[in-house]
């Protein structure tokens, strides 16, 4: 399966797959029919505080903020991280869709990172038989 990120305010393609939006807000000024968006996965974005303190930093605070952000993946968001984890793995490619304007420093360069690993382990919800249900 592959993982792709996305920005909000590009074009939509049958290229992206299945497409997520990780922003806890709607991106001001895209349509739904724009956005083209199968999975609003807002539990995985960033904490409201956590995001105010991202946009009030500088640029130089990015590891700052990256690390407090996987800490909160790891912990309060690691139910929702595993869920779309387990929903990203039913589709050949996923696209994280994300309204930030710097495509390398931004939550979702984050989030695609604690993803992969899970998207390579083994489902947790299957059974031994590997179709979901128990022996």
């Amino acid at each position: 399966m592959e993982l792709r990120r996305k920005r909000a305010y590009d074009s939509a393609s049958p290229d992206d797959g299945f497409r997520v939006l990780v922003d806890r807000l709607w991106p001001r000024g895209v349509s739904k029919g724009k956005a083209a968006i199968d999975l609003w996965a807002k539990d995985t974005a960033p904490s409201p505080e956590l995001r105010r303190d991202w946009h009030a930093a500088a640029d130089a605070d990015w590891h700052v903020y990256a690390d407090r952000y996987r800490a909160q993946l790891a912990d309060e968001s690691a139910e929702a991280l595993r869920a779309l984890a387990g929903e990203a793995r039913r589709h050949p490619v996923v696209t994280l869709v994300y309204a930030a304007h710097d495509p390398e420093r931004n939550h979702a360069v984050v989030l695609e990172e604690a993803l992969r690993p899970l998207l390579s382990a083994p489902d947790e919800t299957e059974g031994p038989r590997g179709d979901g249900r128990a022996e």
